[in-house]
């Protein structure tokens, strides 16, 4: 059975253990090939000293056609001599895309089997997010809800994890300790986890974040308060020793997830504070010593404005609406109206009053992904072609502002 026919079968057999087989295959014609999940916390603590420096990382998720999607990435970085490069999925994305960690492994892997590309694959959890008000109810439940996600991606080959309890800072309250304590001991004690169940000989890369993205700007004291109560919470109280903590942090500088949309659908003009990304970045490095600051909600920033992450060392970036806004206008009118249909049909409850029509539709298409995957996936090869050209022009246009291009050589003692 050829990539193609097992990836498929991987995703959409009907039958358990058919699919768990072409899994199993798939891992194994992997390894074959050199093809391997990795962690990125070396190259993130090496950056965290100052030796290498001008890229920033990008971190793609995919939502829809992963295998295809995947696939022209590979190639850009075969062309192009790409070294740090991260395929990611968020807590929720994995709801509403109906992915599991598995199976995003297995459908990245594939394309890199199928790209014949060779080396290190940063497959990362992105926003395993604490749901506030569930905690708040529930703490335990939570958590553990939490802790079994992280350990089936940690089993699926995600070595990189982001822990995201910036849901739980309390801005209400008087202290920068007070505000950021839930935030650093639920991130603390997540930690922990990972290094009980981390492979040996792999230091799972984890981020942490201080603000939650949409809310008030990130700042420098904000983090300290954070990193402070982090580090006091990582040490043994037998020993006193610290546990391995982080590798990053991602912080907010006025983003919001996929942009704002005004009435009309067009997306408003963001005020991104680089300061924020560049002050944090060289508190963490110069401080912390570890690899700096991330920066959440980029994809559809005006292109003009990528240029300037590497300029400040911001660490990596994170990237999704603007690949689904670039699918979602070059797919088939048909397909494109019953997709729209179902959203109209079945998200009535999630429109909030005085959205427009076009509002409602760009706020929650995304969740349009799932039930049509098989669809998207299975398109024509005609239909998908202007696709993935539309995408990987987009790909490399990123990845070369972001000053990726040409370092696969440069970071290679590093993974």
């Amino acid at each position: 059975m050829d990539t193609d026919a097992l990836i498929q079968t991987a995703v959409f057999s009907p039958d358990d253990t058919s699919r768990n087989e072409a899994r199993k295959k798939l891992r194994k014609l992997a390894q074959e090939k050199g093809v391997y999940p990795a962690s990125i916390h070396k190259l993130y603590m090496e950056l965290g000293k100052n030796t290498i420096t001008g890229f920033t990382v990008p971190a793609i998720n995919i939502r829809m056609m992963t295998y295809d999607t995947a696939r022209a990435i590979f190639r850009l970085v075969k062309t192009h001599k790409i070294g740090p490069f991260i395929f990611e999925i968020a807590r929720s994305e994995q709801g509403y895309t109906e992915q599991t960690p598995d199976e995003y492994t297995c459908a990245i892997l594939a394309a890199a089997i199928k790209e014949e590309y060779k080396g290190p694959v940063f497959l990362q959890g992105d926003h395993y997010q604490f749901k506030a008000k569930v905690y708040r109810q529930n703490p335990d439940q939570e958590i553990e809800a939490i802790k079994k996600l992280i350990a089936d991606s940690v089993a699926a080959g995600f070595y990189n994890i982001d822990i995201d309890a910036s849901t739980l800072v309390d801005l209400d309250k008087t202290t920068l300790d007070e505000q950021q304590k839930s935030n650093y001991e639920m991130t603390a004690l997540l930690t922990k986890f990972i290094r009980e169940i981390e492979p040996k000989d792999i230091t799972v890369s984890i981020g942490g974040e201080i603000g939650h993205i949409g809310g008030k700007n990130s700042t420098v004291e904000e983090f300290r308060a954070f990193m402070e109560g982090l580090q006091q919470s990582l040490k043994s109280s037998e020993s006193g020793a610290s546990i391995q903590g982080i590798s990053k942090v991602s912080v907010q500088t006025g983003t919001s997830h996929g942009g704002v949309p005004l009435a009309d659908g067009s997306i408003a003009k963001v005020q991104l504070d680089f300061s924020v990304l560049q002050a944090i970045g060289k508190a963490a490095r110069d401080e912390y010593h570890i690899g700096g600051a991330v920066q959440h909600g980029a994809s559809t920033l005006p292109d003009e404005l990528f240029d300037r992450f590497p300029e400040t060392q911001t660490l990596e970036i994170h990237l999704a609406t603007g690949f689904q806004n670039t699918v979602y206008d070059n797919l088939p009118a048909d397909l494109k109206k019953r997709m729209y249909e179902w959203i109209k049909e079945n998200l009535q409850k999630e429109r909030k009053e005085g959205w427009t029509d076009e509002q409602f539709i760009y706020k929650t298409r995304k969740k349009a992904f799932g039930p049509f995957k098989k669809d998207l996936w299975q398109l024509p090869e005609d239909q998908k072609r202007p696709i993935i050209a539309a995408l990987e022009k987009q790909f490399l246009l990123l990845f070369r502002k972001l000053q990726i291009l040409d370092t696969a050589e440069k970071i290679q003692d590093y993974v």
